[in-house]
């Protein structure tokens, strides 16, 4: 390939490598660090830049983007309080496995270690919640950055990167390089494949085998063969709150979601199963607490890219780190040309579970939030658009009630549980396809990011947000209530009006208090351009 001899300033050529690298929207907040960047993106059209109100919902809408598209999303933000602003979002990404490059001003080279003005030392403050960091304080370095910058974030398990650049490499001159690209770096595949003829064998001698998928099966795009493959065996299949939608939930092989949140028949699956074939879940302390001690160990393959979480499972039947598709394409493959047995029998005694699965309880003639949520739902099911929620009892009542078939019309915040993530989530994935995106949130989690009101009204995002308003902080007054002995402290809130606080901003609303008021609060939103709020009154009291 011939080379592009063309000078740059870092500004501009942080900018062109990006272009190369097939970047085309960023979110951020402006500074006077990156006052020269913000002045290349004001001269250009290739990259789209949303002006957001807060630096963490940049990084939470960059995250939104990365879910819907499957790329890499990117964020900028100035020095100092803009720099420690992106933590929560960053750590959110970080345990959730999400691709981010996020782009940090500095003060100049010769400031550092100053205690300068707007200076805070953000590689150490982030070094426990990315892949990688890196500072960049010549020019020289900056082009080759970038590239190991994205190359990391998408690369294995995908997650966050931070490159924070001096203020002087904005100024100084390069010449850009043409000729490398993150796609000449051609990586072999090291996946160790050698066990999946034992673990083929484990699952044809076991009797009650079950599937767990986790978010990892979205990230490896295996969906597709997920489906084959327990289709060949009829094997039941459970998935976590960040695999929804990995298996379609009207299949007649799923079962549910586990966890401590998850469904009776799900969990009652995965306990009474000899075999258990998990994909791409971390079976953290929210699943694990569902089962006694080491009581999946002996029955347990797991297969995750990330050779991390598999030592941190210690003794099990056996294990695989490798992509979750290449795995599946080559169980599949071995069974070619075999008769394979066939778990009809097992699976209609775990879809059976699903008759003693726990009925939600009204607690008064109020409207509950798990009536809405299922109204809304049946409102919705035939939309095909992607429902992104707060953190809540909201939330799982969404993960339990609505039936998501395809992979990426689930978001939400699983591993760091971020109030306030699911709003501006929403924000990215409307910039990514300029289609409606459901946001179903709990007063207290949107009142975290209700600024961004704004972001939505500035670029008509079409973000459909449906308030459910109980006047509380509603899981943790549940907490509360079972665990304080009805003590509720700090967990009753005021509210603004809702209706007015969206009228103030520019966009249309609407308030529900009875549930034959939901389907038109839908069709009003659905029909209206651009943002819409729905502000429905719920029981303040009521319990998961």
């Amino acid at each position: 390939m011939q080379t592009l001899t063309k000078t740059l300033s870092g500004a501009q050529l942080l900018l062109e490598t990006l272009k190369r690298l097939d970047v085309d929207t960023i979110f951020g907040y402006p500074g006077g660090i990156v006052l020269k960047v913000y002045d290349e993106l004001s001269k250009q059209n290739d990259i789209k830049h949303y002006l957001v109100r807060h630096e963490q919902s940049a990084i939470h809408a960059a995250e939104g983007y990365a879910r819907a598209t499957g790329k890499c999303g990117v964020a900028i933000v100035t020095s100092g309080p803009g720099a420690t602003n992106i933590v929560t979002g960053i750590a959110n990404a970080y345990l959730d496995g999400y691709p981010l490059v996020v782009i940090t001003g500095q003060v100049s080279s010769e400031l550092l270690h100053k205690d300068s003005f707007q200076e805070v030392d953000i590689i150490s403050i982030t070094k426990s919640c990315t892949k990688k960091n890196f500072q960049v304080n010549s020019i020289n370095d900056l082009q080759g950055t970038i590239i190991d910058a994205f190359y990391t974030a998408m690369s294995g398990k995908k997650g966050p990167v931070v490159i924070d650049i001096t203020k002087n490499v904005f100024s100084e001159a390069a010449v850009f390089e043409e000729s490398i690209y993150i796609d000449n770096k051609n990586v072999e595949c090291n996946d160790d494949l050698s066990s999946l003829p034992f673990i083929l064998d484990s699952l044809k001698n076991s009797k009650h085998p079950v599937i767990i998928a986790g978010g990892g099966v979205i990230h490896s795009n295996a969906c597709e063969n997920l489906f084959k493959f327990a289709k060949l065996f009829d094997i039941p299949v459970v998935d976590t709150m960040m695999g929804l939608g990995a298996y379609p939930a009207d299949d007649e092989n799923y079962i549910g979601m586990i966890g401590i949140f998850g469904s009776y028949a799900a969990n009652n699956t995965v306990r009474k199963s000899d075999f258990v074939l998990s994909l791409g879940a971390r079976l953290n302390d929210r699943i694990m607490c569902c089962f006694k001690s080491d009581e999946l160990a002996k029955k347990l393959v797991y297969v995750d890219i990330n050779k991390e979480e598999i030592l941190r499972k210690g003794n099990i039947l056996s294990a695989v780190s490798a992509d979750i598709n290449n795995v599946l394409d080559k169980l599949i493959s071995l069974t070619q040309g075999e008769k394979n047995i066939c778990f009809d029998n097992w699976k209609k005694e775990a879809v059976s579970y699903k008759s003693r699965n726990v009925l939600p309880l009204k607690r008064s003639p109020k409207l509950h939030s798990f009536e809405v949520v299922q109204e809304l739902y049946n409102c919705l099911k035939d939309k095909d658009l992607p429902v992104v929620t707060e953190v809540g009892q909201h939330q799982v009542w969404v993960a339990r009630m609505f039936k998501f078939n395809k992979p990426r019309k689930f978001i939400t915040s699983g591993g760091l549980g971020t109030m306030g993530f699911g709003f501006p989530a929403a924000i990215g994935i409307c910039s990514a396809n300029n289609q409606p995106a459901i946001c179903i949130a709990g007063d207290g989690s949107f009142q975290m990011s209700i600024q961004e009101l704004a972001t939505c009204v500035d670029y008509n995002f079409p973000v459909k947000i449906f308030i459910l308003n109980n006047g509380y902080l509603g899981m943790v007054r549940q907490f509360q209530e079972k665990s304080c002995n009805e003590r509720y402290f700090a967990t009753k809130i005021s509210n603004p009006d809702f209706i007015k606080l969206a009228s103030s901003y520019g966009l249309g609303a609407v308030r529900v208090t009875n549930f034959s008021g939901i389907k038109e609060a839908v069709d009003k939103a659905l029909t209206t351009d651009g943002p819409f709020l729905v502000d429905i009154e719920v029981e303040p009291m009521e319990l998961l």
